[in-house]
């Protein structure tokens, strides 16, 4: 699964990077729009399995650990809203729709195989790390806002990859 998940974020990352070269912060806000979808997604699975009486032991973390992700996720929107990122119909109208498709896939993928899930949100916040740390090496060194997303991004990661050694 890790090398379906490799070839699915490499040709997303190359088509977003297409279409947003040199619109770093349409870029940014488009990202941050799809980056909330898993966390939303595997809090409907847990709330699911919970329901279905399928709580495991470390349900209760991972519920707590997602719902930050998905304010810390949304706060990172917001500026990215604030500088002109979701300006455009046409950014709003792609990164709403893929967003739509990107959830469902994460709702089946978390249900049928966490881990894998997991792994593909991994390897999704250490692209969004990355892509954060060549703007400030390029654009701006001194964007203190970009430089703390960033790091907010390499801490869900680890606390993706927390989660991945959590599920059994």
């Amino acid at each position: 699964m890790k090398k379906i998940n490799s070839l699915i974020l490499s040709i997303t990352v190359s088509i977003i990077d297409y279409l947003y070269r040199g619109r770093h912060f349409q870029r940014f806000w488009v990202l941050e729009e799809i980056a909330r979808a898993p966390y939303f997604a595997f809090l409907s699975v847990l709330h699911l399995r919970e329901s279905l009486g399928l709580r495991g032991p470390e349900h209760i973390y991972l519920m707590e650990e997602h719902f930050a992700q998905t304010l810390n996720e949304t706060e990172h929107l917001e500026h990215m809203e604030s500088r002109g990122g979701a300006d455009y119909w046409i950014d709003r109208f792609f990164a709403r729709h893929l967003v739509l498709v990107y959830y469902w896939v994460n709702v089946v993928y978390y249900w049928l195989a966490p881990k894998s899930a997991y792994h593909l949100s991994y390897e999704i916040e250490i692209h969004a790390a990355t892509t954060y740390g060549k703007y400030l090496a390029c654009e701006d060194s001194n964007d203190e806002d970009i430089l703390r997303i960033m790091n907010d991004e390499i801490e869900h990661s680890r606390e993706l990859h927390k989660a991945m050694e959590l599920i059994k």
